[in-house]
């Protein structure tokens, strides 16, 4: 008896000592650091040359209306998946946004996994987009408002929004969303990658400007660092990123601090660009000094140069992933520009601004369709 009761006890404090270990062990353990361009290069080799879209179902005007429970619209969504993978696309970038985690966590996680499911089944991986400094400051959950007739983006919203970003009590709820959100999924092979910030430091222009804060970049700076930090926290197996969009990047010295933290804290090289072929070109030439991989995240904008005819075959030749804005022309009213906010329109623009397809699924323009085909193989 007394043998069996030594036996117990050295089992116990065995566990414990094993339980203590580990605890040390998590608590001493580094965060995953930034991947070398070695990392970075090994993981792009085993990617197909990587093309898509940004994408939000035609019926949504922004990501709360995408995701919560009630519009969520795994019918359309899969409908529209279909379409891109006939093109060939294989990849699309989506949008995420803090309150849906903080509204209704479970329930976000679970539709995140069933969109997973729908872009896994057309062989598309995801880009998912953490948080977003563009558009409307002020985001209510519930049910969206309709688009204002013939605006572009007419109801986007920025994530974390302009209240959290002032008030940084709220910083704890943020960091429970990106770390909830990027564990969950850290391993999973239909996630492309973390894109953490979409155009942190975008003031908004005309859109917005009025209610915009003047001293934003200031008061996103400090949480992008956090974010990516919290980001590394949670080990994701994908490479972890965030795009740089506008200014001078030919060389360190002209790139303002925000840049120069997205890329020195991203795993692979981003950025955006809406500007002439030349200048896409010349950009992708400015970036080539990183020696990682590059996704262009954001670009085709007609009237501005900003083509698939353009763009696609300079990509090509780089080995540059491509992820267009706009995929369905729908709630978000992306057909018009820019400019929409400041100039009446009130019929359709002589040139679409952005998106590749008719609400039925009919290609804007043939040629554009049967060049994304044949560049991706998909013909």
């Amino acid at each position: 008896m007394q043998k069996n009761r030594i036996f117990f006890m050295a089992v116990l404090l065995s566990i414990l000592l094993n339980s203590c270990t580990e605890t040390q062990k998590k608590a001493t353990e580094p965060d995953r650091v930034v991947w070398t361009k070695e990392q970075a290069n090994a993981w792009y080799k085993d990617q197909e040359w990587l093309v898509g879209a940004n994408f939000t179902p035609s019926n949504a005007i922004n990501q709360l209306e995408m995701w919560q429970k009630e519009t969520y619209d795994s019918v359309t969504i899969d409908r529209e998946l279909g379409w891109a993978e006939a093109l060939g696309m294989n990849t699309v970038r989506v949008y995420l946004h803090d309150a849906l985690y903080e509204q209704d966590s479970v329930g976000f996680l679970n539709r995140i996994d069933h969109f997973l499911g729908l872009a896994d089944r057309h062989n598309i991986k995801t880009l998912l987009v953490i948080f977003d400094s563009c558009w409307d400051p002020f985001f209510a959950l519930g049910e969206q408002r309709e688009p204002t007739p013939f605006k572009h983006n007419p109801g986007w919203v920025q994530s974390p929004g302009q209240l959290a970003l002032k008030d940084s009590t709220q910083y704890p709820r943020l960091e429970r969303y990106v770390k909830g959100v990027i564990k969950r999924f850290a391993n999973d092979s239909r996630v492309l990658g973390w894109d953490i910030w979409n155009e942190p430091d975008n003031m908004t222009g005309p859109s917005y400007e009025k209610v915009e804060t003047p001293d934003k970049v200031d008061l996103v700076l400090p949480l992008l660092e956090k974010s990516f930090a919290w980001a590394r926290s949670a080990n994701p197996s994908q490479p972890i990123t965030s795009g740089v969009w506008m200014g001078d990047w030919s060389s360190e010295e002209k790139m303002k601090p925000i840049e120069k933290l997205q890329v020195k804290e991203s795993d692979i090289i981003t950025f955006h660009n809406y500007d002439s072929p030349a200048e896409f070109e010349e950009r992708i030439q400015w970036l080539q000094r990183y020696e990682k991989p590059m996704l262009c995240t954001e670009y085709m904008a007609r009237p501005n140069g900003s083509t698939f005819a353009g763009f696609l075959p300079i990509a090509k030749k780089y080995n540059v992933g491509m992820i267009n804005w706009g995929f369905v022309d729908g709630k978000t009213q992306t057909k018009f520009p820019w400019d929409s906010w400041t100039k009446t329109y009130t019929a359709d623009p002589p040139v679409w601004f952005h998106d590749i397809l008719r609400n039925d699924g009919s290609p804007y323009d043939p040629a554009e369709t049967e060049l994304i085909k044949a560049l991706t193989g998909a013909k």
